[in-house]
């Protein structure tokens, strides 16, 4: 019954860009289409530059959702040279180029709806021109979508870089205005690649047939009615439908018990761990990790820290993914002795969903990815930014100023940050009336976000506004 159900009603290919923070909450999404009796197919490309490893997540997919598969498209024979170091740029070039392959695939599979990346969105005239419904799925922020949607206003009204202004306020309607040089890091310089193609995404994203939001509306009211209102787009594009279905974050993974962390967080005491965590792509250099360490140290907290290699020295080496840490190297002499007792510092990866949910966890140190602030919101935790990377640092002004969810590690913007804010901001987390009030925050934006996924909340409602389109006779 349920196959022929999914037969009747069709195909939905999701279109992620390279990557595991995108593929990540593509695949959530995939799993709520196909629970409303569609199957799922998604796209993915192989990129030439470091987005960590997916392939076992894609495997881990594709053996418990038998409704979601994979397909792998065709990459271009060949990329014209791109001078950008950032790999946003990168993205936008690969995904324009695999354009030929995405059209075939499309011909041959007939889908009733295809849900693309922001990063695909050179795809959207092509697609249009197969008359196949087309959404972009914003995988951050309805304060970022702000952004986005107002990047063509602010390339007409501002002639410098963004770097050139310094501390200069930026305004945009339904969002806290922000320091220029806190701009999403790709776009900083005017002439770089990646500005060209976030202006684009800008300018196309009205072309869609909707935008779907990783959020929920209780969580971002000011910036979605701002949105919906026409206030953040060039004056005569019109906004298309917004769908705010979030937070999706991922299940996590199965036998997670054998993680090493795990059994060890399980010996700790009720909400005591701080946990450090910093994305995928987030790195410091060996003079940062040692400050980290020594903050650690003094602050006398139980800890959880993911640590990864420092970034390479090679220029040619910035889109390559960095070796195995050596922790003997990197942390100060006899720091991993003296903190056994009450610390664990792991390489390179931890299983961040399962770490936040534990309940010895009781305060998580962020790089502000959208995705790692809704796995902290989800769990209840409160939380302390250090932006490193893409939106970041726009994130911890809308989070801390705004949302009221996150304390920012001062001197982030400095690009270096001290052992002793490290010991006096992880001591006012986990120990000071601040951090509890935090904790609060927290606690309710948790249980609003709970009531947004349940039966008739808002997240569930549009979920089913969205679908209700690709079923609806032409």
């Amino acid at each position: 019954m349920a196959g022929g159900e999914q037969e009747r009603k069709g195909m939905v290919v999701l279109y992620p860009s390279p990557g595991m923070g995108h593929l990540v909450s593509m695949v959530e999404l995939g799993k709520l289409i196909v629970s409303h009796g569609f199957s799922v197919t998604i796209l993915i490309v192989k990129a030439h530059y470091n987005t960590g490893s997916t392939d076992p997540f894609i495997a881990h997919v594709s053996s418990t959702n038998p409704s979601i598969s994979f397909h792998t498209l065709q990459p271009p024979s060949s990329l014209p040279p791109n001078p950008s170091h950032h790999h946003e740029a990168h993205a936008y070039n690969l995904l324009r180029h695999t354009n030929p392959s995405l059209r075939a695939f499309l011909l041959s599979s007939s889908p009733c709806a295809l849900i693309i990346d922001f990063f695909c969105i050179y795809s959207v005239d092509m697609v249009k021109e197969l008359a196949i419904p087309c959404h972009c799925f914003f995988t951050s922020s309805a304060s970022i979508l702000a952004v986005f949607l107002n990047i063509p206003v602010l390339h007409e009204s501002i002639s410098k870089s963004f770097s050139e202004l310094g501390k200069t306020p930026v305004h945009i309607p339904g969002i806290p205005p922000f320091p220029a040089d806190h701009m999403i890091l790709p776009m900083l310089e005017r002439e770089d690649e990646a500005y060209q193609g976030f202006l684009d995404t800008g300018l196309h994203l009205p072309d869609c047939d909707g935008i779907i939001v990783n959020t929920f509306e209780a969580l971002e009211p000011r910036a979605l009615e701002a949105i919906t209102a026409g206030h953040c787009t060039l004056e005569g594009l019109p906004t298309p439908p917004i769908y705010c279905i979030g937070p999706l974050i991922t299940e996590g993974r199965e036998n997670i018990s054998t993680v090493d962390c795990m059994a060890w967080l399980d010996t700790q005491p009720k909400g005591s761990v701080v946990f450090l965590c910093f994305g995928s792509l987030g790195l410091f250099t060996a003079e940062q990790i040692k400050e980290i360490a020594i903050g650690l140290e003094k602050s006398g907290q139980r800890f959880l820290w993911v640590v990864r290699s420092p970034p390479s020295d090679n220029p040619a080496k910035y889109m390559v993914s960095p070796p195995e840490p050596d922790l003997d190297v990197l942390m100060p002499e006899g720091f991993l002795e003296r903190t056994s007792e009450r610390g664990l510092v792991v390489k390179s990866w931890a299983p961040q969903v399962e770490v936040l949910r534990h309940d010895s966890v009781g305060g998580f140190v962020t790089h502000c990815g959208w995705n790692s602030i809704l796995e902290g919101v989800l769990a209840g935790v409160p939380m302390v930014g250090w932006p490193q990377y893409a939106e970041q640092k726009l994130n911890i002004v809308f989070l801390e100023k705004e949302l009221k969810l996150v304390v920012a590690m001062r001197g982030y913007d400095e690009g270096f940050v001290p052992a002793e804010e490290v010991e006096t901001r992880v001591r006012w987390l986990m120990e000071s009336d601040g951090g509890m009030e935090l904790r609060k925050s927290t606690l309710a934006a948790k249980d609003a976000a709970m009531a947004a996924l349940q039966e008739g909340g808002s997240s569930r409602s549009a979920l089913a506004r969205l679908v209700s389109e690709w079923t609806r006779p032409s």
